[in-house]
């Protein structure tokens, strides 16, 4: 008998609240991206009251739409920037600059020197040539240091670029003193879609002995930044966010005890991923062979088109096809003329075997990373449209 097409919906959204959305997306031309607007809020909200003792600076490279952003500013969020450009944006749409850190560690001075001037005193770094640029730029600011993290257990690790060894981090904190700074804290990243909890454990013990370390030259730390990691909800499980709360809560006792430092937070893909619905059409279904058991899908979104983060399939999205019957597994590849752009090939999709060109898939959980990462005009193709559902 053959397995028929099954798909479990209500495990991403509800009937009702999917047939709305439906009705909202109309006949637009796909490629889009759907934002609901409520699943931010409530992510929001959910993430505050697991730790509401943290500060929470969501990440505005995830998702930087006015509207998610005007509403966050409405919650009373802080804000991760990572340019001049997007400090613009958030300043626009009536941030304040007290609640804005800039977090990223590569910068020109210049960048430094315009968001001092726009009121930004709070910086991330990991190495002495930034830090020099910044006491030049931004004298007197606050700064907090990243550590290196090996981001195992992530589904998109950022080692190797970001952060530093220890005893790198401690000269810095040395040296910003001198350079008349304040040494605010130290930051973290353990990886974005973070499966293991326990890297956190790891980091903050790092930041436990950078504390003391600093406390003995007669200079005194104030805040941990436990960066992003927090998950989405794409196919496989991860735990309750309460579950990450609790073990995190647990990990700063332990290493802190009742004396808990300032507490942030950058949440980015946990705050906007599960609000994305990406609507895209089918172009062609074919095979290579008639002796090929899987059949070629080809969409109109690829990975030049906002689904980069399919790059090595380290991020697997869920993706809905309203057809019924028997299935099959097939390859699934975007649009455009280059062969690195196909999604899926060795995580082989099941989809009804029915599926024919001109249909709907809803790809879930593409609020985050997906329109920001899309290319300008590759192959002509404009970047990702995107809609604010607001029911």
């Amino acid at each position: 008998m053959e397995k028929e097409y099954h798909f479990d919906l209500e495990n991403y959204i509800s009937r009702e609240r999917f047939d709305r959305i439906k009705k909202f997306a109309g006949d637009k031309e796909t490629p889009f991206l759907i934002i609901d607007l409520k699943k931010v809020e409530q992510k929001y909200d959910e993430l505050h009251a697991t730790l509401p003792f943290a500060k929470i600076y969501y990440a505005v490279k995830a998702n930087p739409n006015e509207d998610v952003l005007r509403m966050l500013i409405g919650k009373g969020s802080c804000f991760d920037i990572a340019s001049p450009y997007e400090l613009d944006h958030v300043l626009t749409l009536g941030a304040d600059p007290a609640k804005i850190s800039y977090g990223n560690t590569i910068k020109k001075a210049k960048d430094i020197a315009y968001a001092y001037s726009k009121g930004i005193r709070l910086f991330s770094t990991d190495s002495e040539g930034d830090l020099r640029k910044i006491a030049e730029n931004a004298p007197g600011s606050r700064v907090f240091f990243r550590i290196l993290t090996d981001g195992s257990g992530a589904d998109w690790p950022l080692s190797r670029k970001f952060g530093a060894h220890p005893d790198t981090i401690f000269n810095l904190i040395l040296l910003a003193a001198e350079l008349k700074l304040e040494p605010f804290g130290i930051s973290f990243h353990v990886g974005s879609q973070q499966r293991d909890i326990g890297q956190w454990d790891n980091a903050i013990s790092t930041c436990r002995y950078l504390f003391d370390a600093a406390k003995e030259e007669g200079i005194r730390l104030k805040m941990i930044n436990l960066g992003g990691g927090f998950p989405a909800h794409y196919i496989y499980p991860t735990q309750e966010t309460s579950v990450y709360g609790a073990e995190i809560i647990r990990f700063l006792t332990e290493d802190f005890g009742d004396d808990l430092p300032e507490v942030y937070l950058e949440p980015g893909r946990f705050m906007a991923g599960d609000s994305g619905i990406l609507v895209t059409e089918v172009v062609l279904v074919s095979k290579k062979s008639e002796a090929n058991q899987y059949a070629w899908v080809y969409l109109d979104v690829g990975k030049f088109g906002g689904l980069i983060e399919t790059l090595d399939e380290s991020i697997k999205y869920p993706i809905y096809s309203e057809k019924t019957g028997p299935l099959q597994e097939v390859i699934l590849a975007g649009p455009t003329c280059d062969s690195m752009d196909i999604l899926y090939e060795n995580e082989k999709y099941e989809f009804p075997a029915s599926l024919a060109n001109g249909d709907r898939l809803y790809i879930f959980t593409t609020g985050a990373y997906t329109q920001t990462y899309s290319s300008v005009f590759f192959n002509g193709f404009p970047p990702l449209k995107a809609y604010v559902f607001k029911e």
